[in-house]
């Protein structure tokens, strides 16, 4: 299990006491009446979010107050618990009583300790908690091992993260597991993968397309795509200062698929896992591509360049045309794609696309069990027209700047036949802290996508 989270009985453990409005006074009336005395004289109040530690009378600590929503509130934080890894000091701690859903909260615990310590040092806490009864330990941990490649990929900057690197760190993952790698660039890619080619043939660190299987071939197709812009300039159609700061992030849907990856192979799910990410750099030089260029994608259709910053629908393609090959039963892929989606939606709610109804179903229901939400976004047909081009197949973006995360969607609907393909236009960030969402890097969708899987083919 991972070091944070203990069994019962291993240790004398302290317990956490949720509490709110409702069950307040009949939770400092079970509890010894000096200790009591203190949670009032100290002016807790049950609000949620609201904790104080309260101490025995020889200074050591008798207990954790944790103040949650109450049981008929519409909306609760079902991390909430994991704020307190952050607070109290060094112990073992329990859940005396139960939050909403102690297995989340204690997925939230592990989750909040999250650091990234690559560059400096950082404070080293002892802080670990009981795995609560019925909650089975080494799934969190396979969780929290998933999110936590996640975080570190998309948190180590660009420099230390290119395509080399994300190679090395995918091989690394395919190794652990036994899966099957390749690799292709060069003139190959060229010839196979022409957007990815083209994208990426600007910078001095090669493109590729990374490939990864796993599982035996007779189990249902399952196949991941994550884009893997490690850099993105925005190209000659340069990005402003503002828009360019946070790029080292823009590899987040490559990041997220190797998470869920690791995932699902940790849990040894009956399925032929095919991970696919096309890994490169959006960089101006003399031979990047330019506005107006036009490409024949490895699906055959031409692609007219209108914009060289909306780069990762292009490589994209080209990878979804590659695992549409195949005929997978399910195939999502994960991608910080656009800005329209963080407008129209804001950073914590993904944008979920699908023409499934059932999976859009089966997908926001896990989501909404995982504390791990999406939206869903029309594939709205009319917009189609907003991509056209007079002398190519189509253009990589729409006319007129509206409904940019749909024609994006739409966009690379084009390249894909599967009916079961899920298109995920996350933000993989976190712009503030939040129980079990520390500030940084953010591995959006995962959960709830390993969730519907493990219930389908665990």
């Amino acid at each position: 299990m991972h070091p944070i989270y203990a069994k019962a009985g291993e240790v004398p453990a302290i317990p956490i006491l949720f509490v709110n409005a409702a069950t307040f006074e009949s939770t400092l009336a079970a509890i010894d009446d000096r200790e009591a005395t203190y949670v009032r004289a100290a002016g807790f109040e049950p609000k949620p979010g609201r904790h104080l530690v309260v101490p025995k009378a020889d200074g050591t600590i008798a207990g954790v107050l944790l103040g949650i929503e109450a049981a008929d509130e519409p909306v609760k934080d079902l991390l909430r618990p994991g704020q307190l890894a952050t607070l109290v000091p060094s112990g073992v701690y329990r859940f005396a009583n139960a939050p909403h859903d102690a297995r989340l909260g204690a997925l939230s615990f592990a989750l909040s300790t999250y650091q990234f310590s690559r560059y400096r040092k950082t404070e080293t806490r002892n802080v670990r908690l009981v795995v609560p009864d019925g909650v089975d330990g080494d799934d969190l941990t396979r969780i929290v091992e998933g999110v936590t490649l996640t975080r570190d990929l998309i948190n180590t900057p660009s420099n230390d993260m290119g395509p080399d690197e994300l190679e090395d760190a995918a091989r690394t993952l395919s190794e652990r597991h036994g899966a099957n790698f390749d690799v292709t660039r060069g003139n190959a890619l060229a010839t196979e993968f022409p957007l990815i080619e083209a994208v990426g043939k600007g910078s001095p660190r090669a493109p590729r397309l990374i490939d990864i299987t796993w599982g035996k071939e007779s189990d249902p197709k399952i196949t991941l795509v994550g884009k893997g812009v490690c850099f993105d300039t925005g190209g000659l159609d340069i990005k402003p200062d503002t828009g360019m700061l946070n790029m080292k992030k823009d590899m987040g849907g490559a990041a997220t698929a190797l998470g869920l990856a690791h995932m699902i192979m940790a849990r040894k799910l009956k399925v032929r896992l095919r991970v696919l990410i096309p890994a490169v750099e959006n960089s101006i030089s003399g031979v990047s591509f330019r506005p107006r260029d036009i490409y024949k994608s490895r699906k055959g259709i031409t692609v007219e360049i209108g914009n060289t910053d909306a780069e990762g629908r292009l490589v994209l393609a080209d990878a979804l045309t590659l695992a549409d090959d195949d005929k997978p039963v399910f195939i999502a892929d994960f991608a910080t794609l656009t800005g329209a989606a963080r407008v129209a939606l804001g950073p914590e709610l993904p944008a979920a696309f699908t023409d499934d109804d059932a999976l859009a179903a089966e997908f926001a229901a896990a989501g909404a069990a995982e504390s791990d939400p999406t939206w869903r976004l029309p594939l709205y047909r009319p917009y189609e027209a907003m991509l056209d081009s007079k002398i190519a197949d189509t253009n990589n973006v729409s006319t007129g700047g509206q409904g940019g995360a749909i024609t994006a969607a739409l966009f690379l609907r084009k390249f894909v036949t599967a009916k079961s393909w899920l298109h995920l236009d996350v933000f993989a960030w976190n712009n503030a802290t939040k129980p079990g969402r520390p500030e940084g890097a953010e591995c959006q969708t995962a959960r709830a996508l390993y969730a519907m899987l493990t219930a389908r083919y665990g």
